[in-house]
């Protein structure tokens, strides 16, 4: 079998070891992960104006797609997609001899704890980011050797890794590093990459700074007695616990990321010798760079620098949940691995130099069984309720704000089980969900609660709390979650008309409302503006070139 096709074959194994439970119908719901059936266009989704711009432009995207394929079909299409362009980019990416290197890249790429740690915590905009980097770091290095195409490659691979700010900064970075010929022009096109989320920030009266108390709670954490540093190395070490596969708590999980760790040693002077240009050195670089930004917030020494950060620069923020910056360590890591695997086996007869790496290939499995099978049944398909289409149809037609009760952000279901889910009210309905936006984080036996950032989610909580309407003269509905705990006292509901009573959700109409002047989002549109355009034409110099090599 060609090199090429076993990169592929390994591919879909991967995909579908993975993801066989989404077989089934029905939608994922986890943490951040909401998927709907039709998520509508939104202004407080492309441009949000009352919080930070943390998924500018991932949700407006998801509802562009909408307008072709429901959203089960978007989910299955994005996770089975990253999955396999994981794969088979560091597959390709690797400068190996042999096609056996290929496929240790591969999985190796495709298995780790910090896929499976984010896949469970439902950030799959920001494992856009770590498929596209093996792409965008080929791409940038042929950009870098004058290569015809190379630009506008790089390009369309950041696209792709820049659907959210931290995938933006990490592509940019990358670029900077490693398209040195051509940095100014590719990277200021990577830069443009980012308008959409920087100029909708730039035009919205949130502050952009956060909550020092926000920097302990979203720091990485240990998950054996290996410590913080050793869980980091190893490419895992994130906040939620929840998020964390059991087999990362295990007694040998440190060992073996030690002796993973002497093996990428093993392997980096081959990588040093096959990149030219002394680009395996500024992978090495910028791996330090993002493990160092991991660690940030996790060591004594560093963490107060990291406080007064976010309190005293605007988008400092950005680097409270440190380990999600590990994309391009664990990238350089899996590259060094595979190659480590190569050189012990060319130093072995052929028949024991193929179980070398067949070894190495299978080791992240091993060692990470319980991603397996949607991470170890954790990734259920489930289905809504007939009350959230019914709602959805009733304000479809009435469109206007919506407050959501009880006030919380993450909610917890009968009907999902397992952890909670972001609420997905603001993505069901086509209209602004007011919910509140403050983050409860348990750590151990105590409970901190981050503030939020949008002033209209506080009034609402400050008159729900006082003993007052939920409503006024700014909202037009009040949704009552029936199914997803908590009370909602009765005064909240105070001349409020009932439309909707059903088991799950109540949907209630306020008489009072009044019709604002109409909200356009002119600078964040201008930042969409510039970013597809960007977009374009790398896509049209991209096929526009292998058209003449043909």
């Amino acid at each position: 079998m060609p090199p090429r096709w076993s990169i592929y074959g390994c591919a879909a194994l991967v995909v579908t070891a993975v993801l066989a439970p989404l077989a089934r119908a029905g939608y994922v719901l986890r943490y951040d992960m909401v998927f709907v059936p039709r998520q509508s266009l939104t202004w407080d989704l492309i441009a949000p104006s009352g919080v930070l711009p943390r998924a500018v432009p991932q949700d407006a995207l998801v509802g562009l797609s909408a307008l072709i394929a429901p959203g089960w079909l978007a989910q299955r299409l994005v996770l089975a997609g990253l999955l396999a362009a994981a794969a088979i980019g560091a597959g390709r990416l690797v400068p190996a001899r042999r096609g056996l290197t290929r496929v240790v890249a591969a999985i190796g790429y495709a298995w780790t704890p910090f896929l499976a740690e984010r896949l469970l915590i439902g950030q799959w905009g920001l494992l856009l980011c770590y498929a596209a980097l093996p792409w965008l770091v080929r791409a940038a290095l042929d950009a870098g050797r004058g290569r015809a195409g190379a630009g506008a490659r790089v390009v369309l691979a950041a696209a792709c890794a820049s659907i959210t700010p931290t995938g933006g900064i990490i592509a940019l970075a990358t670029t900077l590093v490693f398209a040195r010929r051509r940095a100014p022009v590719v990277s200021l096109a990577v830069a443009a990459l980012n308008a959409p989320w920087l100029l909708v920030a730039a035009g919205s009266a949130t502050p952009a700074t956060s909550s020092p108390d926000a920097v302990a709670s979203f720091a990485a954490r240990a998950e054996n007695w290996g410590g913080v540093l050793v869980a980091l190395a190893g490419t895992g070490g994130i906040w939620n616990a929840g998020a964390v596969p059991a087999s990362r708590t295990g007694p040998l999980v440190p060992l073996i990321t030690l002796g993973l760790l002497v093996a990428a040693g093993f392997g980096f002077g081959r990588l040093r010798r096959r990149w030219p240009d002394g680009a395996a050195t500024r992978l090495a670089r910028l791996a330090a760079g993002s493990l160092l930004l991991a660690a940030w917030g996790a060591l004594p020494g560093t963490a107060g620098l990291l406080r007064w950060a976010v309190v005293a620069v605007p988008g400092a923020g950005l680097f409270r949940d440190g380990q999600k910056f590990l994309v391009p360590y664990a990238l350089g890591l899996i590259l060094c691995l595979a190659l480590a695997a190569e050189r012990i086996a060319e130093r072995l007869p052929a028949a024991p130099g193929r179980l070398v790496l067949a070894g190495f290939a299978l080791l992240p499995v091993v060692a990470l069984p319980d991603l397996a099978w949607g991470a170890g049944g954790k990734l259920r398909p489930v289905s809504y309720p007939a009350d959230w289409a019914s709602v959805a149809g009733v304000v479809r037609a009435e469109p206007g704000p919506v407050v959501s009760l009880p006030m919380s952000a993450y909610r917890s279901y009968s009907w999902n089980p397992g952890p909670v889910v972001y609420d997905p009210a603001s993505r069901y309905l086509p209209a602004e969900v007011i919910a509140d936006d403050r983050l409860r984080i348990v750590l151990g036996a105590t409970t901190r609660t981050i503030r939020g950032e949008s002033e209209t989610a506080a009034a609402v909580r400050a008159r729900v709390e006082a003993g007052g309407p939920a409503a006024d003269e700014r909202v037009r509905w009040v949704l009552v979650q029936r199914d997803a705990g908590g009370p909602v006292p009765v005064a909240a509901l105070t001349g409020l008309v009932p439309v909707h009573l059903g088991p799950a959700l109540e949907l209630y109409r306020n008489p009072g409302y009044r019709v604002p002047a109409g909200r356009v989002p002119l600078l964040g549109l201008a930042g969409y503006l510039l970013a597809g355009s960007v977009v374009a034409i790398a896509g049209w110099r991209r096929f526009g070139s292998r058209r003449e090599n043909r």
